[in-house]
């Protein structure tokens, strides 16, 4: 089966696997608003998006799209589409307001009830316990540039893994750590907002660490199916010139080896040891860390979005750099045409990424945790939202999944990113994700017509048609 086989009108010719796992994605400080409700704690997001110019037209997560309280619409929404799951994160200052310490019992009794409102509509919890939002009085001891956060990530695990472990089957650590660490702590443009390569390269490191120490955690509690999420973007050079390829070397060691490598095979990739070096910014390893951060997990999370093109220059850019020591490389705007996040389409690259990664990490069953695509939506007259493009996307990365499968990739899974149109980080309301549209004044939901289709993608499933 190719793509050419699919049509997106119908979701017909797309076939699954056995047993495969279909749901959608939210994160915590995206759509729960309720930002001073029952004890929760400030986060770094808290504080990023209140800061002036760090957020478009200064939006926050303030409000967002009310998921605290109307988590049951919500769930009845997912029932609706057919979901057999649901991944969401824990906000770490609603259980934790200071980072550590005392437990915010009122913040775990939200998740209670989510959890408990999902097994009775029969659909199977997946938790993220880190989405990002750093509870603000760790940053305040210095964030992930300190190594002690890692122990405190780990402390948090425990807590909620103690109050939750006896309904949610499926766990993963962090998601997108390389957004954590290299956007937060280098790039500035997510929380906290710092420009610093030593910190950025401490962030890595202490985030994956945090990692490993709160797998043993909560393996040592019982639990049995442990995972993290990966974004990767594949990184192609513009051309077979040195610096090109040099360029794009670079760039997929940071996004992608440093921290699928590490976890696998317990390494860091030499040539990104050699590159943060040669910059000034070290990884701060100590004996043991890796044997922690290489602890077994039992499945990948796998966020895929779009391929990046880059070339390098002979010179700087004058543009601060994502990437450590990258001040020479330039990211080239896309080709063809991009979502309203000024993303490329690359489903192709999504099929080679995944038997990529089966090489790399060969026996590690992969599940696609973020899969989406933003698009300027607007409730028509006949009260519908009516997103071709979105659809055409999804139908298209689903199909370039099974064809990954086809040639042995072991995925299991496929999470739409997202279920509701939400805060976008530093994007604010701009961009809309969601296969459900939400009215940010009234609160309203609006099913799309991506949802719709993606129902019935779900429904031929389980007819076995």
């Amino acid at each position: 089966m190719t793509s050419t086989d699919v049509r997106p009108d119908t979701a017909s010719g797309l076939s699954f696997p056995p047993g495969f796992t279909f749901g959608a994605a939210t994160a915590a400080y995206q759509i729960e608003g309720a930002v001073d409700v029952d004890g929760r704690g400030p986060s770094i997001w808290d504080t990023f998006s209140h800061t002036p110019g760090k957020t478009f037209q200064g939006h926050t997560g303030d409000v967002a799209v009310e998921h605290y309280v109307r988590y049951p619409q919500d769930v009845a929404l997912m029932k609706d589409l057919g979901l057999d799951a649901y991944r969401f994160s824990v906000a770490w200052p609603r259980v934790l307001p200071q980072g550590t310490g005392a437990v915010e019992q009122r913040g775990l009794d939200f998740y209670r009830r989510l959890v408990d409102e999902l097994l009775e509509n029969g659909i199977a919890p997946w938790l993220t316990l880190y989405h990002w939002d750093l509870p603000q009085a760790l940053q305040d001891r210095g964030g992930w540039t300190d190594r002690d956060t890692a122990y405190r990530f780990a402390e948090y695990a425990g807590v909620v893994y103690d109050a939750l472990g006896d309904r949610v089957p499926h766990w993963s650590t962090l998601n997108e750590p390389m957004c954590s660490s290299l956007l937060g702590y280098m790039a500035g443009q997510h929380a906290p907002g710092h420009q610093d390569p030593v910190e950025a390269s401490r962030a890595v490191h202490h985030l994956l660490l945090g990692h490993g120490l709160a797998t043993q955690v909560m393996r040592d509690k019982g639990a049995d199916h442990l995972g993290i999420t990966l974004n990767f973007t594949p990184m192609v050079p513009a051309s077979d010139s040195a610096a090109d390829v040099d360029a794009a070397r670079r760039l997929d060691g940071q996004q992608n080896r440093m921290f699928l490598v590490p976890i696998a095979t317990g390494e860091y990739p030499a040539d990104v040891v050699d590159d943060l070096a040669a910059a000034g910014a070290p990884l701060p390893v100590q004996d043991g860390d890796l044997e922690v951060i290489s602890t077994p997990v039992d499945w990948l999370g796998v966020n895929y979005y779009f391929q990046s093109t880059v070339r390098g220059l002979s010179e700087p850019s004058g543009k601060h750099p994502t990437f450590i020591g990258a001040e020479k490389v330039e990211d080239l705007k896309p080709e063809g045409p991009t979502t309203t996040m000024g993303w490329g389409i690359n489903p192709e690259a999504f099929t080679t990424l995944l038997q990529w990664i089966s090489g790399v990490a060969p026996g590690l069953p992969m599940f696609i945790t973020e899969n989406g695509s933003a698009w300027p939506d607007v409730v028509s007259a006949d009260g519908q939202v009516h997103d071709p493009e979105r659809v055409d996307y999804l139908v298209r990365h689903l199909a370039a999944m099974t064809d990954a499968v086809d040639a042995g990739a072991d995925v299991r899974g496929y999470f739409a990113w997202s279920l509701l149109d939400n805060y976008e980080w530093a994007r604010g309301y701009e961009q809309r994700f969601g296969l459900v549209h939400v009215d940010y004044e009234t609160q309203v939901r609006t099913p799309k017509d991506s949802a719709r289709v993606y129902a019935e993608v779900l429904r031929r499933y389980k007819d076995g048609q």
